[in-house]
Order: C-alpha cells, then structure tokens, then sequence
C-alpha cells in the first residue's frame, strides 16, 4: 500500500507529478499570464508609486482576468476556448452535470487514499514555496535592493516581493493543481497524458 501510495503521488500518474509537468510543458503562458498578475499587484500594492481607486479597481480585472484565463487554459489542456466551452457545456446540459457528478463520487470513493495523499503532497509542496518566497522577501537584501536602486518606491513594503513571486509560483500551480483534479475527477483526461491516481 505504501508503495502504491508514494507511485501515485510521485509516478506519472500522481496529480502532483502531472501538475509539474503541466506548468514545465505549458511554462511560457504560464508565467506569462502570471506576470500580468504579479505586476498588477507590484502596482496595487504602490510599487512603483501611487495609484488612483480608479486604476486599482482596472488592475484588479486584469489581475482576476489573468488567473481565469489560466483557469480556462488547462481546463481546456492548453486550450482557453475549448476550457470555456467545457463549462458552458457543464453549466448548459443537466444530464451531464449528473453524469460527471457520478463519475467524480466513483472515482473519490475507490480513491480517497490516493487523492488525500496528492492533495497533502501539493499542500507540503506549495508550503516550501511560500517559505522560500518568505525568506526572499524577508532574510534577503532583494527587497532593500530593489529600493536602493529605485525599482520599488521608498513607501513600497514586502508584500510587493511576497505576491509579485507568489503570482508566479503558488497560484498558478494551486490553479493547475485544482484544473487538474477537477480534469480527472470529471474523466476528461484521455487525450492528455492520462491521469489516474490508481
């Protein structure tokens, strides 16, 4: 069971091992879309200056937009009109919300153990990372760099380094993680490098 259970998590198979490999084979519109974001919240957050309430509200549809877009982008397997249209189709058609509710209940109940011990190894894995983006921002020179050099502004606190990476790492893969449990449990994986966590 031990062996099983650590293949599922770290095999091919695991959702946190096709969670990777979904962000390392789709890196530039990933980081792409999460550059939108970050920088957003570098300027939100008065990075490089002062904005108006105006702006903010502008920057934070841009920002929400980005995340949604990269939603709709691995709902879609690297297709953001084919992941619209899966949920218009779950949204539209009743007799499939039931059938895909059906599958998602089977599929949980034969593999609660594996699914726990992926969610448990994203959380592990997701916490290192907000560690280390913690020690950047705070054990680090980088954010009294930045300001020395005139990159961020004197006012500008951490928490412009802390969700400019975090926009970046975290939240695209906790949105590539959810897309991709969600893809499994819904049994929408066979043309993609299939996922089961069997």
């Amino acid at each position: 069971m031990v062996m099983n259970v650590s293949f599922n998590l770290l095999g091919k198979s695991g959702l946190l091992n096709n969670t990777l490999y979904f962000f390392s084979k789709h890196f530039a519109a990933i980081i792409g879309l999460g550059l939108i974001a970050a920088v957003g919240r570098v300027i939100q957050l008065g990075g490089f200056g002062q904005i108006t309430t105006s702006m903010n509200i502008i920057l934070e549809v841009v920002v929400e937009s980005a995340r949604i877009l990269l939603f709709l982008y691995v709902l879609g397997l690297a297709n953001i009109k084919k992941g619209a249209l899966r949920i218009k189709h779950l949204l539209i058609h009743k007799d499939n919300r039931k059938k895909i509710l059906a599958t998602a209940m089977y599929k949980l109940k034969k593999e609660w153990r594996s699914v726990c011990m992926n969610i448990v190894g994203f959380l592990v894995f997701a916490w290192a990372i907000n560690y280390l983006i913690d020690l950047l921002a705070y054990e680090t020179c980088f954010y009294l760099t930045l300001k020395e050099n005139g990159i961020l502004t004197a006012s500008s606190s951490e928490w412009t380094i802390l969700l400019f990476f975090k926009n970046l790492t975290v939240i695209p893969l906790t949105l590539i993680f959810d897309s991709v449990l969600l893809l499994w449990l819904a049994n929408r994986l066979s043309n993609n490098r299939k996922i089961s966590v069997a």
